[in-house]
């Protein structure tokens, strides 16, 4: 079994890389192997994840080859086209796609309730989802640096999990999503003023395939 066959969220890596480029070029060819050096990154950072991978295989089926990028590239498209003038950036780390979610349309200071602006949102999302099931999803909650970290900690997962019952509820299968709390641990810009700490009040949603 080589690394491509691995899940790759790569979490704490790419929630570092919030400049991440995104990748134009057509991905298909890259479908047939993931890269190692990703996919070592990968199984320190979040695990192999194979009892999971393996039922959601089982559930709604699994890509091999060339058919992983074919099928990525055609979800990214997808949800460019969808959350087009929605705010939402689709960015693409090999088979990777990550999405970032307006800050402004997330989180108030201290909740976890879904803003009623959010909900346009994940429906588009949720859509293109039902679309593409070949694919799993690590949601990602995240606050500024108010408060008490072990608060800050237990609000970021609230805001992850609040976001995966939202996507259950647009016939998202919830055998397919996770969530991960992360805190003020990784700021997409510095929590030195108001606006700044608003743009880190966010969720971020990682999208990875399934493969054999």
């Amino acid at each position: 079994m080589n690394t491509r066959h691995f899940l790759v969220a790569a979490l704490c890596t790419s929630l570092t890389l919030s400049g991440c480029a995104t990748i134009n070029q057509n991905n298909t060819t890259k479908g047939a192997a993931i890269g190692a050096a990703v996919g070592a990154i990968a199984g320190k950072a979040t695990g192999n994840h194979k009892n999971k991978r393996l039922a959601i295989g089982a559930a709604l089926g699994a890509l091999t080859g060339a058919a992983v990028g074919r099928y990525m590239d055609n979800q990214e498209q997808a949800l460019r086209e969808q959350l087009s003038g929605t705010g939402v950036k689709v960015y693409r780390d090999g088979d990777i796609l990550r999405l970032d979610i307006p800050a402004q349309v997330t989180f108030a200071v201290g909740r976890s309730d879904i803003r009623a602006d959010l909900y346009p949102v994940l429906n588009d999302i949720a859509k293109v989802l039902g679309e593409y099931n070949k694919t799993m999803l690590v949601i990602t909650g995240h606050t500024d640096d108010t408060g008490p970290m072990a608060l800050n900690m237990q609000l970021s997962q609230s805001r992850a999990d609040a976001v995966k019952s939202y996507l259950i509820a647009q016939q998202v299968d919830p055998i397919r999503l996770e969530t991960r709390g992360v805190g003020p641990n990784y700021p997409a810009v510095p929590n030195t003023n108001e606006a700044n700490r608003a743009m880190n009040r966010r969720v971020e949603i990682h999208i990875e395939p399934v493969t054999e």
